[in-house]
């Protein structure tokens, strides 16, 4: 087995750890009863929760991985969307804060190791349910230990495709309403979900069969992506390159609905 691989593999129960950790420190100050009232009430709960997501995390991974860099300490590597060379930690102590804030169980905490522009290994853990997705590069995808493989769908006429609300630019909305148009005369199902690493945790699980997203968000994206390519998705951008890490959009699809979906995509 290659040396990386298996130090990364071993590395992947630390990573568990500390997510769960997190996860529970988190979960004691979620309510299923939560309803904010305000954009306040929602910018002061996100900031509660974050911290408590937070904690301990990034002197846990340090320990772990001395020599990777944190993304947000390069903010402009982050803007641009530059190569992400060597070793970098990508985190999102609560992803799906705005679940969360409104008393839904689909938040979790994202940790992903990216090495030069690829992520290698990352955990998502779901503490409503007691979820642990897990992913190492050439490793497998699980879900609390049981392999995950995605849709053996070939007819995007069948397929459920799903996407996300970019939150960016105008022009990144119309792409995304132009796209979910053409979709609706395409697939079975069209759904927006939020937040980004959920819809790609339901390509890898095969309950949904395409997924694609206009506009970067590499804490939600990294982990998802990991988990459905190698649950056996193929993911790109709409131009059919390989994502990497620093790709401005994605497309992940079930290998036979892959290249019907970029066709479907580039002419919407």
């Amino acid at each position: 087995m290659d040396t990386t691989k298996t130090e990364d593999l071993a590395l992947l129960p630390h990573l568990v750890d500390v997510a769960r950790e997190a996860g529970r420190r988190v979960r004691e100050l979620f309510s299923p009863a939560a309803r904010p009232a305000s954009r306040d009430d929602l910018y002061a709960g996100n900031q509660r929760v974050e911290e408590a997501g937070a904690g301990g995390v990034r002197e846990a991974l340090t320990a772990l991985r001395p020599e990777a860099r944190w993304l947000d300490d390069d903010p402009e590597t982050h803007r641009t969307r530059r190569h992400l060379a060597g070793e970098w930690w990508v985190v999102d102590g609560v992803e799906g804060a705005v679940n969360f804030l409104h008393g839904l169980p689909e938040w979790a905490v994202n940790l992903t190791l990216v090495r030069d522009n690829l992520p290698v290994a990352a955990v998502v853990y779901q503490p409503i349910g007691e979820r642990t997705f897990t992913a190492v590069r050439g490793g497998g995808a699980r879900l609390n230990g049981t392999p995950l493989r995605t849709s053996a769908k070939a007819d995007l006429s069948a397929a459920i495709v799903t996407t996300s609300q970019a939150g960016g630019s105008p022009e990144l909305n119309r792409r995304t309403a132009d796209t979910i148009d053409t979709m609706f005369g395409r697939a079975l199902l069209v759904r927006q979900t939020v937040p980004s690493t959920f819809p790609l945790l339901d390509v890898a699980a095969g309950h949904f069969d395409v997924y694609w997203r206009f506009g970067p968000d590499l804490p939600a994206l990294a982990p998802g992506v990991l988990l459905a390519t190698e649950a056996g998705a193929i993911a790109t951008g709409p131009d059919g390159q390989p994502w990497q890490a620093d790709s401005a959009d994605v497309v992940v699809a079930a290998p036979g609905l892959h290249t019907a979906a970029l066709n479907a995509l580039s002419t919407g």
